[in-house]
């Protein structure tokens, strides 16, 4: 029997979501201006009012107050304002400038300045330049007052300490905001080739063109970025989230001509406040990327904020469905998954929630797929219900068994690796593999994380970036361009899958054994070689973390060498949600990066590099479409063989949509190199077990891959001309219709 549900109770059930998923928001927003919030300087201005306004406070105690006043106004982006503040209280204790009090006083007003001049500069006159190091060109302040100032405390302190290495990276920086690094800075605190680019391989540099293109509308603090297909016309649209729970999401839609339109409004994501990641996924099969929205990462008891899943209606608005799709829930967390974890060629979730305190637990959530819209959770039928403080969660089929397995990363020491055992009355089973893949060796607090195989053995590698530090990131910083040994600080990981269900940290002998703290990262080829490459954005919360993101290029899958310098991507801006994809349709990846921290004061203008064309690589770019598998084909594994300069090669790739914390589009983008043709395109299908092949294909196209169907679709797209000139770039083959027969 079928029942039928009247229009006037679905209405009402709509309306009943929306008015819980509000209150819920209401919820999160007064708790996200609690005292007790470590990110809201709003309510430490309050606090510092309330006590100044206090008669009976000690002289001491009125100090220290005001400057918890500087430091809170700073972090509001109201420079001037705590510049006066801090000014005062420096005053107040030049008696004595050993004081602890006046020498924090010192060291806030001369970041005061520094930031002052970063306003002055690389906000209100924002160019291409503004912000990246080693800042030159473009970038070199006009309005130089601030940074003077800033030079001037610095040196001060520096003579009473000259072993802060944190003070003088920043001294350095400011010097070069100024066109006078390195000749002015004095010899006793110059860190020497900073603007030295002493890496042996050089690339082309990228071009930040997110002003030219309406990007840079907006100031955002940390948050998510997506790079997809959202309507269906074939070009790579770009959204991003915003943590603030007062910001909204942004949707800026590809118009197909070298432009993007800004229609937030129009599909309704500007009423989407908060989210400090989002990935997207077909959830429902229905042929359009929908969203998922985390939020609560980092606040602990305060962070208990509803994740947000939003429907793609197919017409350019979304519809939250969180609620009716059974995917409320209050946990603080950034990370998740989209993936079939049963087979069942339906997408399923899992989520890494943040547990800080044992007494409050928040264990990991895997959300299986009824498909029919709506999901259950399943983690303790399926052994996966893990507590952690987890910061990075990715999927991929490591043991290539054909079921998909998950890792975790987290920010208490642990790694958990969790292999898939198939299913239990369609429940899959995990089992914590991590003793006997070797994981459990390093106890490093972890962030970002991703699987690829990035040396091209049809193993998935594991990726993984540090999140620990001994002092300051711009000590640290500092202490790595001296070459000065730096115990307990972050570093980078890389574990090579040993074909065996384990993997070895070979993160020394491929150059990754360095210091290095990021948040967001995620990983594409830059120049078509077809080995992959990745960009770090460094967002950590200290104000004086003014350090550059980065860039490593990996040399024939033996070796990763920096190449932030040449590459032009060193944004000093706090770095977030990270997406590789070709935006243009030249055939070579771009970089779009969700930049600014986590308080207003660190707000900033996003970027969007645009890869100039590195070589005349040649390229295949693959959309696939799951029909017994998951329609948005994620797991699918693709093979490339190919002939280049006479040697047999096979590339690797998997349909995901990258790193832990950006999400890169689904349509994969795949250099081959020299070679002129594909000898052979393999898809394992995921779920399916389907495998299909095709042969000899011209590269330098856009294919559409449907499941089954034994003719790849050609996609007709143009190149995008952001700049005005040439739409030829990188000789795409424009050639008539083409479609390429499977040897099935």
């Amino acid at each position: 029997m079928l029942f039928c549900i009247p229009i006037s109770c679905m209405y009402s059930n709509r309306q009943s979501d929306i008015k819980r998923m509000e209150q819920q928001y209401q919820a999160g927003l007064k708790v996200a201006y609690d005292k007790n919030n470590p990110y809201c300087p709003e309510a430490e201005l309050a606090f510092a009012d309330s006590m100044l306004s206090e008669p009976s406070n000690a002289e001491r105690t009125i100090m220290i107050t005001e400057f918890i006043k500087g430091f809170a106004l700073l972090k509001l982006g109201q420079e001037k304002q705590a510049i006066e503040m801090l000014k005062q209280l420096v005053d107040q204790t030049n008696a004595n400038p050993t004081d602890k009090l006046n020498i924090e006083a010192r060291n806030y007003l001369a970041l005061a300045y520094l930031r002052l001049g970063e306003r002055n500069n690389c906000i209100s006159n924002h160019a291409m330049g503004s912000c990246i190091f080693p800042i030159q060109g473009s970038g070199v302040y006009t309005d130089q007052s601030a940074s003077l100032k800033s030079i001037e405390i610095y040196q001060q302190l520096l003579k009473q300490d000259p072993n802060d290495l944190g003070l003088r990276w920043l001294l350095n920086l400011a010097y070069m905001t100024l066109g006078e690094y390195p000749g002015k800075v004095p010899d006793a605190w110059l860190i020497k080739g900073l603007e030295t680019d002493t890496c042996s391989y050089k690339i082309k540099p990228f071009r930040d063109m997110a002003g030219e293109l309406g990007f840079s509308n907006n100031k955002n603090m940390s948050g998510g970025t997506i790079i997809d297909d959202f309507n269906n016309d074939g070009y790579m649209d770009v959204i991003t989230s915003c943590w603030g729970l007062e910001e909204s999401m942004h949707f800026y839609k590809n118009n197909g001509d070298g432009s993007f339109t800004d229609v937030s409004k129009e599909s309704g994501l500007i009423n989407i406040k908060g989210g400090l990641n989002i990935i997207q996924a077909d959830y429902n099969n229905d042929g359009y990327m929908d969203i998922l929205v985390l939020r609560g990462a980092w606040l602990k008891e305060l962070g208990k904020q509803p994740s947000t899943l939003l429907r793609n209606n197919g017409n350019g608005t979304f519809t939250d469905v969180t609620i009716e799709a059974g995917l409320l829930s209050l946990h603080p967390t950034q990370t998740a998954v989209w993936c079939d974890f049963n087979n069942d060629g339906w997408l399923d979730l899992f989520i890494g929630n943040e547990t800080t305190d044992i007494d409050h637990p928040h264990p990991a959530e895997l959300f299986i797929n009824n498909q029919d819209g709506t999901f259950t959770n399943v983690s303790n039928e399926a052994g996966c219900s893990i507590t952690g403080f987890i910061k990075g969660v990715t999927s991929s089929d490591y043991n290539n068994d054909g079921w998909q397995d998950i890792f975790l990363s987290m920010l208490d020491g642990r790694k958990v690796l969790l292999k898939n055992k198939g299913v239990k009355e369609k429940i899959p089973q995990f089992e914590d593999a991590t003793h006997a893949a070797g994981l459990d060796k390093d106890t490093t607090y972890t962030f970002p994380t991703w699987f690829w195989d990035y040396d091209n053995d049809g193993w998935p590698d594991i990726f993984i970036c540090g999140y620990s530090l001994n002092g300051s990131l711009a000590h640290a910083t500092a202490a790595e361009a001296l070459g000065m040994p730096l115990e307990n600080a972050s570093k980078m990981y890389l574990y090579h899958n040993n074909h065996d269900g384990s993997f070895t940290n070979v993160s020394k002998e491929v150059g990754l054994d360095r210091p290095l703290f990021s948040m967001g990262a995620n990983f594409g080829d830059i120049d078509n070689d077809g080995w992959l490459d990745m960009y770090l954005g460094t967002g950590n919360t200290d104000f004086r973390s003014l350090i550059p993101n980065r860039m490593f290029k990996n040399i024939d899958g033996r070796q990763f060498v920096d190449v932030t310098k040449s590459a032009r991507v060193g944004n000093l801006q706090k770095g977030h949600g990270v997406a590789f994809a070709d935006i243009d349709n030249d055939g070579d990846q771009d970089i779009f990066i969700e930049t600014g921290g986590a308080v207003k004061g660190d707000a900033y203008y996003n970027s969007f590099y645009i890869n100039p064309g590195q070589n005349d690589n040649n390229w295949i770019s693959l959309q696939l479409e799951g029909v017994k598998s998951n329609r948005s084909a994620i797991g699918a594994r693709i093979e490339v063989h190919c002939t280049e300069e006479g040697i047999k090669r096979t590339i690797y790739r998997d349909v995901n949509s990258g790193g832990s914390f950006g999400a890169s589009p689904l349509r994969k983008e795949i250099g081959i190199g020299k070679a002129t043709q594909i000898d052979e395109l393999i898809i394992k299908w995921p779920g399916s077990g389907n495998i299909q092949s095709f042969k000899n294909i011209a590269p330098r196209q856009f294919l559409h891959i449907k499941e089954g169907n034994n003719l790849a679709e050609k996609m007709h797209l143009t190149p995008l001309n952001f700049d005005k000139q040439s739409v030829m770039k990188n000789g795409i083959n424009c050639s008539p219709d083409l479609q390429i027969k499977s040897s099935n």
